[in-house]
């Protein structure tokens, strides 16, 4: 990625993270966080990875379609505070991002071959 792509990733990135906070933040509240974005190689298009935090993922998934049914107000929106910088307001497309729901799934495996591990070997494993 050049570093005119990075820059405008990163704005992108920013500005759009402090709109969910501030401007939609009735419609999610302190739920979503941008966790990555990137622009195509001309920078019309606006990749965006969104964390949904949320107990259950039927939860996760509805505030994230929301988002979606909200990606023109917010790129609207986004058009007032960067159309200085970029000659135009890329397309946002918006993607779930659920490493962190990921990285959880695979602590609570390790945890069970853990717990596991202990009970072959009548006591709590040191070590190992």
């Amino acid at each position: 990625m050049s570093v005119r792509s990075e820059r405008v990733a990163r704005l992108i990135q920013k500005e759009v993270a402090g709109l969910l906070n501030s401007s939609f933040s009735e419609h999610f509240g302190p739920m979503l966080t941008i966790t990555g974005a990137r622009v195509s190689r001309d920078l019309s298009i606006a990749y965006l990875y969104v964390s949904v935090y949320g107990a259950k993922p039927e939860e996760r998934k509805a505030t994230f379609r929301h988002l979606e049914e909200l990606n023109p107000q917010i790129r609207n929106a986004l058009a007032g505070r960067i159309r200085h910088q970029v000659r135009k307001i890329p397309e946002l497309r918006f993607f779930l991002d659920e490493t962190l729901e990921e990285a959880e799934r695979i602590e609570g495996l390790f945890e069970k071959i853990r717990a596991e591990r202990g009970a072959r070997e009548d006591g709590p494993s040191e070590g190992s």
